[in-house]
């Protein structure tokens, strides 16, 4: 079965609900807007979500703990609710009366307390009358259209946790004194290059200025916000940033330079231009150059490098993925990100993926950030963005960047320091390809 519910709305619902997925059980178009098949398919089963689409394009219905049957009786559920969907936003109206939440009907489908009918008397209609057990607005849940198109109906089922972590990880303390070691005494193969440098690159509010802001945390051994971050539905970056992480307050800059940009945006003449994506790869734009969305660099801007050497340019691209909103990831901006892609391709720089927000796209990690290869939620977002982006899923790396904390914790800094010698080693890779080009070159 095809389920109408596109993953984006489920993952919505589903966050309300915990750490869970959504099984189709019953379709109506398939197997009848009828109670008899409802009831076939659904009694005895829960907790369950059910859905109703309408000829004005409205997504509603409710969810229940308790599992269905034709005993013609009420049931007492006090975390039964209502929804909609208003766009990709879910609005929900708990019950009000948990003892009369969900009424055991055997001529009806779904039934919520004499408020919400779904397939309502063998037929493909609604019942609807806000008030005593839930209260909404009838435009706002379904815009006044009892006509049903769809009625879904999918039992609710725990994500387990992995039995084990399928990647190997150490936590422990001497493993994030290793890590900061490694990236201290790094030197990149190349003679020529001093500092390797990372071109981050991501939607507005993915998290690619704190990504930055933590591993500088790391190193200061205290939360640090020296890149601007935050909230906000446009990009909070303007100019196109360098920045050298020190080793503590006064120490010396490490070997990597993170690039931070302007956030991409679906919108035409918004957010970073591909081509200045070009003119940063290939080390031409100065420190504090002032984005243009409506325009690309120009090469007689101020500071502009017009013969650019190896330690001027980009070594390693990481796209920044906010995992809460991976798969809503809209169509224009899989666009944008495609034609980014193949242009890096082109150019041979080796490219991953810095997974952020794992925390709050899953409960199991909140709990505990050393759970994050334990939980299967996370595997599938991590699978779901490697085909986004197009890399491999052994390109993509979980972080957890600090945001509301206030001092550093181990296991977040193993996350991220780990990504930072990823970016070591794929530009270990970058550089021998690099110096066997040369090679090559040379015996011609």
């Amino acid at each position: 079965m095809n389920s109408m519910l596109t993953r984006s709305q489920q993952r919505t619902i589903c966050s309300q609900l915990g750490r869970v997925k959504l099984r189709l059980l019953y379709k109506a178009s398939l197997h009848g807007f009828t109670s008899a098949a409802f009831h076939q398919r659904c009694d005895s089963r829960c907790p369950t979500v059910s859905v109703g689409y309408n000829t004005a394009g409205h997504v509603f219905g409710g969810h229940t703990k308790q599992p269905f049957s034709q005993s013609g009786q009420y049931a007492h559920d006090d975390k039964a609710f209502l929804f909609t969907f208003s766009g990709e936003t879910l609005l929900t109206y708990p019950v009000i009366l948990p003892a009369n939440a969900v009424r055991m009907i055997s001529k009806c489908g779904p039934y919520f307390g004499e408020t919400l009918v779904l397939n309502y008397g063998n037929k493909a209609a609604v019942y609807s009358q806000p008030g005593t057990y839930y209260n909404f607005d009838a435009a706002e849940m379904h815009g006044n259209d009892l006509i049903l198109t769809e009625c879904e109906v999918y039992e609710v089922e725990e994500t387990p946790e992995l039995e084990k972590p399928w990647r190997t990880i150490t936590w422990e303390s001497e493993k994030r004194k290793e890590l900061i070691e490694s990236v201290k005494c790094y030197k990149p193969t190349e003679s020529s290059v001093s500092q390797l440098r990372v071109l981050l690159i991501g939607p507005v509010g993915a998290g690619k200025s704190s990504f930055f802001n933590s591993i500088n945390s790391v190193f200061r051994g205290h939360v640090t916000n020296q890149a601007i971050s935050g909230c906000s539905a446009t990009s909070l970056t303007t100019q196109f940033r360098t920045y050298s992480v020190k080793d503590g307050r006064e120490g010396k800059p490490l070997p990597i330079i993170f690039c931070d940009t302007m956030g991409l945006e679906e919108s035409t003449g918004a957010g970073l231009d591909i081509d200045d994506i070009c003119s940063i790869l290939k080390g031409h734009l100065p420190d504090r150059y002032q984005f243009n969305p409506s325009a690309p660099l120009n090469s007689d801007a101020n500071g502009y490098r017009k013969s650019p050497v190896l330690n001027d340019t980009v070594h390693c691209v990481a796209y920044v993925a906010d995992a809460c909103k991976v798969s809503i990831m809209s169509q224009k901006l899989q666009e944008k990100m495609d034609a980014i892609r193949r242009k890096i391709n082109a150019m041979g720089i080796p490219q991953l993926v810095l997974l952020t927000k794992v925390d709050e796209a899953c409960p199991l990690v909140a709990k505990d950030v050393r759970n994050v290869y334990k939980s299967g939620y996370i595997k599938e977002v991590m699978q779901e963005v490697s085909v986004r982006v197009g890399v491999p899923v052994s390109c993509v790396v979980p972080v957890k960047n600090y945001s509301e904390e206030l001092e550093v914790n181990h296991n977040c800094d193993i996350l991220l320091l780990s990504a930072v010698i990823q970016m070591f080693r794929f530009a270990d890779n970058y550089f021998d390809e690099i110096s066997d080009r040369l090679s090559a070159t040379e015996m011609i």
